[in-house]
């Protein structure tokens, strides 16, 4: 069965896309720790990071840095952390997020956005990327 990622690559469920290659696709998660909370993802379904090819795996990580500057450009926040957690969705993911203090990157404290709020956001990375 396809995973909710796959089923976003394919068009299947909306996203806020941020900027997407022929391998790689990143979107703002759509339950955030903080705004402009970021998802980096291969195209291709894998599993575990550790599993990718070691090409494919750094390719993600380039990819994740690029969108990670264009991110910090547009967000105000001290840095931009990076996460690979890997139990929530059973496809490879990147969490790129701004972060104010260490309470952004424990995943128990989430903000709430608009829809237009997400579109700004957007608009605003894909300038910077």
């Amino acid at each position: 069965m396809s995973s909710i990622f796959t089923k976003i690559v394919n068009g299947e469920i909306p996203c806020y896309k941020i900027a997407e290659d022929e391998n790689y696709l990143a979107f703002l998660d759509v339950n955030p720790n903080a705004k402009g909370h970021t998802l980096c993802i291969p195209k291709q379904e894998i599993n575990k990071i550790f599993d990718m090819e070691e090409e494919h795996y750094l390719g993600l990580m380039k990819f994740s840095r690029k969108v990670a500057k264009a991110l910090e450009k547009s967000v105000d926040c001290k840095r931009i952390g990076v996460a690979v957690v890997g139990l929530e969705v059973p496809h490879v993911h990147v969490h790129l997020i701004p972060l104010q203090d260490m309470d952004d990157m424990r995943f128990q404290r989430k903000v709430a956005l608009s829809k237009e709020e997400f579109e700004a956001i957007v608009a605003l990375v894909q300038s910077n990327l």
